[in-house]
């Protein structure tokens, strides 16, 4: 690996620090975004046998919204259940974007480095281009220098993709999880909220 580094010259170590950004966010979101911790799998329905014992009182409603974020979307639409169909809808939406906001934490990273890990390769590369032009001489061809040059553009090159493939498949996967996540969690709350509806009645 050590061999490769040299080879590959001083621009590839932009591209080693993006790329061990990118694994510690990829790794952050792993851990963060697990469903047993965002949406706790038995969370709904405990929460309905709570309720058929009569309504929540505030303590309960707050270790509810700290238990998970899941459970602070639930809490929302509890606390504003009684309301007119305008203000529930509007907690219900501050409430999921302030979850959303929790839940895309760091992906603006790996969009980034996405995007600028390709960039960074081509600047290795002309890099490369410029020593390999460089060899060129009055007195001939530095055979040393025309093969560091053409070294250092293709690792660069390389190292530019396949930092950025990951990074963009994480983003995209991550994303899609996201909006998973959010959608299961409206729909729980409406669960609740036509629970407590009937409970009401």
């Amino acid at each position: 690996m050590w061999e490769v580094i040299q080879a590959a010259g001083w621009p590839i170590w932009p591209l080693i620090f993006t790329s061990i950004v990118a694994f510690a966010v990829i790794m952050d979101r792993l851990v963060a975004l697990r469903d047993s911790v965002v949406i706790p799998e038995n969370l709904v329905s405990d929460l309905e046998l709570q309720l058929q014992d009569g309504p929540l009182d505030k303590e309960v409603l707050e270790r509810l919204s700290k238990s998970s974020l899941s459970g602070l979307m639930l809490a929302t639409a509890i606390e504003n259940q009684g309301e007119s169909p305008e203000i529930l809808n509007d907690a219900i939406v501050k409430t999921g974007d302030s979850i959303s906001h929790q839940l895309e934490k760091y992906l603006f990273i790996l969009a980034m480095i996405s995007t600028v890990a390709p960039l960074l390769g081509l600047f290795g590369t002309i890099v490369g281009m410029v020593e390999l032009f460089s060899s060129f001489t009055s007195n001939g061809q530095d055979v040393e220098q025309f093969a560091r040059g053409i070294s250092v553009a293709l690792y660069n090159t390389g190292g530019g993709i396949v930092v950025a493939i990951p990074a963009m498949i994480g983003y995209k996967i991550f994303r899609a999880k996201i909006d998973h996540q959010i959608h299961v969690m409206e729909n729980n709350a409406q669960r609740i909220i036509n629970f407590c509806s009937v409970e009401g009645k």
